[in-house]
């Protein structure tokens, strides 16, 4: 079988993606990044908000119109809360639950094939992350989260905490390494839980990963704030674990985070973001905003900008609140109006404009403390060099490049920090990871010469 995948949402799902790509590719099917091409078409939907659930909706009924011949296979939190009279109107040829995920490749095979091993299915292990034109491998340590802020509807379509063996990670990443991936990014719901249900924690993985493992770079996906240990802080110091962290704050506003049942006051997490870029220069801090959470007034509207303003972070994923049926924010009274919240969402994204121009500004002509090695590099290279204009050098990772009208072509990656860079080349670089020297900025990302 031809097999397309895609999904929406968090990078969990993306994840799930590569683990599905992966055991489809060792069955012996073959990984297709045009739907119009697929006998099996599988989709992992998003429902964090009601426009995620529009668009889970929309991309089925777009898949449908693509190959109406193919089978449709859905999973992910829109599908595990829907019910299952809308997802037979949508023509869904096979729903698979998210406490089913695991065994999504299995059903699929046993639904529309026999669900054999063929003798041929040799696929090397690296071919369905490549075959979908991706660099940096998404690895699901967990699912679920204990927690249950008031807006999160992800906590009861996902369930219960449920952390991978460290051994299990390990081997995982090791072979992705072998295969030539250079980077690694660790997500899942609740991934400073990871290992809650095995008497272990992300501090060991993390650890356990750098000592047996030959991995590049490592990165996290979001991790809460309050789940961070001094100890965890010292991974940091080890150059192969990236100086970059999506730590979501959701409001400036302390009274607004404890309606949201928040675990982390402003202060905390101005003494993370303070303490990691003291140990780390260059640190990057992302976060996610909720803008008109209910009952938010103008006052703590204000707050939460003046406490966002002083953050410097490099990027702000911003959220108008949507009613999320399921959820106690739902049924809290003073619910801001539509109009209020699309005039606050204005002011954010004005806002984050500044600041991701202000960091990535902070990357250029200016020469780092930081002078660790990269183990790809050895001696020949050190983070933060400047050439003899002042212009700032570091490592690239190119994910991607798209063929111009002249026959160069024009490649994407990114920087240890995670900022996003462009660089126009001869050669095709993706998947290397080169020391490059940042120019300037363009369209609101840096550029780059290799």
């Amino acid at each position: 079988m031809r097999i397309h995948l895609s999904a929406l949402g968090c990078r969990l799902n993306e994840a799930e993606l590569e683990q599905w790509a992966g055991a489809f590719s060792a069955a012996g099917n073959k990984i297709t990044q045009d739907a119009e091409n697929a006998d099996v078409m599988v989709l992992n939907t998003c429902a964090v908000t009601k426009e995620a659930v529009r668009k889970s909706r929309q991309r089925v009924q777009r898949l449908h119109r693509a190959n109406p011949e193919a089978k449709l296979v859905v999973s992910g939190c829109y599908s595990s809360l829907e019910s299952p009279s809308a997802l037979a109107e949508l023509g869904i040829d096979l729903v698979v639950p998210n406490t089913d995920k695991d065994n999504l490749v299995a059903l699929t095979r046993a639904e529309f094939q026999q669900p054999t091993m063929p003798q041929s299915a040799t696929t090397p292990a690296e071919t369905a992350l490549f075959q979908r034109n991706r660099h940096r491998a998404f690895i699901k340590i967990q699912d679920g989260c204990r927690y249950r802020c008031t807006f999160c509807i992800v906590t009861v379509a996902r369930g219960a905490e449920r952390s991978r063996p460290i051994q299990t990670l390990v081997d995982e990443v090791q072979a992705l390494s072998e295969s030539g991936v250079h980077e690694v990014v660790l997500t899942g719901v609740h991934v400073g839980g990871y290992g809650s249900d095995l008497n272990t924690d992300l501090f060991t993985l993390v650890s356990q990963l750098l000592t047996h493992t030959d991995i590049s770079r490592i990165r996290f996906a979001s991790v809460e704030p309050w789940d961070l240990s001094d100890e965890f802080f010292t991974l940091f110091d080890n150059p192969r674990v990236q100086p970059h962290m999506h730590l979501p704050l959701q409001s400036g506003s302390d009274t607004v985070l404890r309606r949201m049942a928040r675990r982390c006051k402003t202060e905390d997490f101005r003494q993370i973001a303070d303490m990691l870029r003291k140990r780390v220069p260059d640190f990057n801090i992302t976060t996610d905003i909720i803008v008109g959470f209910p009952g938010e007034t103008e006052e703590e509207w204000q707050t939460s900008l003046a406490f966002i303003g002083e953050m410097d972070f490099g990027h702000i994923h911003i959220f108008s609140y949507s009613q999320r049926d399921g959820t106690k924010a739902a049924t809290l009274p003073n619910q801001v109006p539509k109009a209020i919240r699309s005039e606050r969402s204005r002011e954010l994204h004005a806002l984050a404009a500044d600041q991701k121009e202000r960091v990535m500004e902070s990357m250029l002509n200016i020469m780092s403390d930081n002078t660790s090695t990269n183990s790809l590099n050895h001696t020949s290279f050190k983070e933060g060099n400047t050439d003899q204009n002042g212009h700032r050098t570091t490592l690239v990772l190119w994910e991607k490049g798209e063929t111009l009208a002249d026959g160069k072509i024009q490649h994407w990656g990114y920087t240890p920090n995670y900022l996003k860079v462009t660089t126009v080349s001869d050669q095709n670089l993706a998947n290397q990871v080169l020391p490059t020297r940042l120019s300037g900025i363009e369209d609101g990302v840096l550029v780059g010469h290799t």
